[in-house]
């Protein structure tokens, strides 16, 4: 699509780090999307760089070069810019100089760990495809009698309340135990809404703490909870390669 053309406004404000596209939707819905002084209400709607537009009456600036972080959630917080029930959310804990940005994937309230962030929300929308199949790891500490067989069958899939969960890593991480408390070690490759603690809770355990500890080829490794450490743009281009290249032009 040619400058002239431009691209959809959607796409324009998920460029931005703004939202994603499908959150850029429902805000055009909602009424907090102008374009030249005019709310619009569709998001059928081409945008070059010439074109004023704001969000809730502010100006949104030109896309920058395509960043992202690695960030240590703490327990405690939530994955959303605004919450009704008024609990901190992970973006009220970022530094004051970090640009607008958003989160590929989420991790619940009570799950802390590796948290990626963006400014650009066609990367977001990228890294979150289930075709990529990328890895998630986690660290579960668990309450109650661990069958080592029943994790092991996890291997093949599980069914649960007509949810079906793909083949998922469980294993048992030795000599990691608090009282009656045994950490768990889980490989998922979808990332399903609050999918380890659903299995858990299906194979009977309480789940106590939940961490987690790589997103893909990205690892928490040493940072420390609440720090934020920005990924080289080297690592980028060679994790995410034509996409990232793609961006950038």
């Amino acid at each position: 699509m040619t400058e002239k053309q431009g691209e959809r406004i959607a796409k324009r404000l998920a460029r931005a780090g703004v939202c994603s596209r499908r959150e850029a939707e429902r805000m055009i819905g909602a009424g907090r999307i102008g374009v030249d002084g005019k709310i619009i209400t569709s998001p059928a709607l081409n945008v070059t760089s010439e074109n004023k537009i704001t969000v809730d009456g502010k100006i949104i600036g030109a896309a920058e070069a395509p960043r992202v972080w690695r960030y240590h959630k703490s327990s405690g917080t939530i994955t959303t810019n605004r919450d009704p029930q008024g609990r901190p959310t992970v973006f009220e804990k970022l530094p004051p100089e970090m640009p607008r940005v958003v989160s590929i994937g989420r991790l619940d309230f009570n799950t802390e760990g590796l948290l990626l962030l963006t400014n650009d929300g066609e990367i977001a929308r990228h890294m979150e495809l289930p075709a990529n199949a990328w890895l998630r790891h986690y660290r579960v500490r668990v309450y109650g009698e661990v069958d080592a067989k029943k994790l092991a069958a996890l291997d093949k899939g599980i069914t649960i309340s007509g949810i079906r969960y793909d083949g998922i890593k469980a294993e048992i991480e030795k000599e990691k135990k608090e009282g009656k408390n045994i950490w768990l070690s889980i490989t998922i490759r979808e990332g399903k809404n609050r999918e380890v603690r659903k299995i858990m809770e299906h194979l009977g355990l309480q789940v106590t703490r939940l961490i987690r500890t790589s997103f893909g080829p990205f690892q928490l490794g040493k940072l420390v909870r609440g720090g934020i450490e920005e990924v080289p743009r080297r690592i980028l281009r060679e994790t995410l390669g034509n996409f990232f290249k793609e961006l950038q032009e």
